[in-house]
């Protein structure tokens, strides 16, 4: 079958034409924004991307076209869609019909932490010989793929609350039918779906009707909206974890969480020793360990498979260092995954200078919603330098202002790059925060750099 597919360089929607070609189907698609890490793997893959959606991208005429969330009516390409009655679909429920329905489904849902999350879980049962089948909404170190149909009856899916598609206004998640079902965290954001916290825990709880009474709901301890959630109604066997009063937490062996201890109901279940730090991502790494362990593979064995873990591309990863200068990149983009990267990484390097690049780029960040939390969320940094939105209706520079001169506001990329060169010096981290392209600031500053 000819599939084309509107939005491709999404990390999702590239997941999807990975598993169509997988299983046989000629795979093209388009977008307007081409940029790795999505880019470069779909090159990888020898399938055709095309800038931008004129209608001649669909000629000739494909079997299906699966229409990616980002796709709204008035774009060119699926109002030709709609026009010559081409049929089309949602990725996510393409996914359902074509692999999910013949697989046993281990999902991993929150604001934050799935990506890395569902890379650990996907590691776990590959190392212990699951062969799982996997699609992550990045690209995970180990693998150089964000996805893989598998050999086995598994499958991890990072479950996105995100609505579906145009025509499907229902969370991804919806599709996923999930056995296993891991609840990270549930805070507000995507402001520009859901009026309130009530509509996305509204959603969730969707989500924990399809669960099946054999299968289990994974849920972190110490958030009150996961808490109301469950208790809207839940019907099947439930695990908590997390906090230190929880029948699974973790302790940490050293100041920064690189060696950790997995506590199950006082006693040590196994040990991590592993190249990633934050007591954010052992939380991640407990919640993974709970789900394998479901579905046959010891916290022990578990816990040491994470030795090999690699982490996720654009996950506090490191580019390069330039003169004893680190610039990383991070993709975090709501106020409290920023404050944990960058408490993490602070943990790390101690009184080394810390400079942040910020861009507000989601739709939740760019309206204000966060700006209460953003200056306390960047409180770990010597200095944030922070890109305005263009026609933003509040003031950003009053919302920053508890961070004094600690924190700089520009209109453009250029600036900051010209203030960051000009203050670098050795030993400092530059973290560049943002969940899209960036005008490719990462290469350019390290160019810069070593220029």
């Amino acid at each position: 079958m000819k599939l084309h597919i509107l939005g491709i360089c999404g990390t999702f929607m590239g997941g999807i034409a990975r598993l169509a070609q997988q299983l046989g189907h000629q795979v093209s698609g388009s977008d307007q924004n081409v940029y790795p890490p999505m880019s470069l793997e779909l090159a990888r893959l020898n399938i055709e991307i095309n800038k931008g959606y004129e209608p001649a991208w669909l000629d000739p005429r494909p079997d299906l076209v699966i229409v990616g969330n980002v796709i709204s009516r008035g774009n060119e390409s699926i109002e030709h869609v709609l026009s010559e009655k081409i049929p089309y679909i949602s990725g996510p429920q393409w996914l359902a019909e074509n692999i999910l329905m013949q697989r046993d489904v281990l999902a991993v849902s929150g604001a934050h932490g799935k990506t890395t999350t569902s890379s650990i879980l996907a590691w776990i049962l590959h190392s212990a010989g699951k062969e799982p089948g996997f699609l992550i909404g990045g690209v995970p170190e180990n693998f150089k793929r964000s996805a893989e149909l598998g050999k086995s009856s598994l499958f991890v899916i990072e479950a996105d609350e995100y609505d579906t598609a145009f025509f499907d206004k229902r969370s991804k998640f919806i599709h996923y039918h999930p056995d296993i079902l891991i609840i990270n965290n549930i805070e507000y954001d995507h402001a520009d779906i859901f009026s309130d916290m009530s509509a996305i825990q509204k959603q969730f709880h969707h989500l924990l009707r399809i669960i099946p009474p054999n299968g289990q709901i994974i849920a972190r301890d110490g958030n009150p909206h996961i808490d109301t959630v469950l208790e809207m109604g839940s019907w099947s066997p439930v695990t908590r974890f997390g906090d230190e009063a929880s029948a699974w937490h973790t302790a940490t062996l050293n100041h920064d969480y690189s060696e950790f201890q997995v506590i199950r109901d006082g006693r040590e279940a196994g040990r991590v020793n592993w190249s990633l730090f934050g007591g954010h991502n052992a939380e991640n790494a407990l919640a993974a360990i709970i789900a394998a362990r479901r579905v046959g593979v010891s916290p022990q064995q578990a816990c040491e498979s994470l030795a090999g873990f690699q982490s996720v591309k654009r996950r506090l990863q490191l580019l390069a260092s330039v003169n004893d200068v680190s610039v990383y990149d991070d993709f975090a983009h709501h106020p409290t995954a920023i404050a944990r990267s960058l408490s993490a990484l602070r943990n790390r390097i101690g009184g080394q200078r810390l400079i942040v690049v910020l861009e507000l780029r989601s739709n939740t960040m760019k309206s204000g919603v966060h700006r209460e939390t953003l200056a306390e969320s960047l409180a770990a940094a010597d200095l944030a330098c922070v890109l305005e939105p263009p026609a933003i209706d509040w003031d950003l520079r009053a919302a920053l202002g508890s961070l004094g001169d600690k924190s700089q506001v520009f209109d453009n990329v250029e600036d900051i790059m010209a203030r960051l060169v000009a203050t670098a010096a050795r030993h400092d981290h530059i973290v560049i925060m943002s969940n899209g392209g960036f005008e490719n600031i990462h290469e350019r500053l390290i160019k810069r750099l070593r220029g």
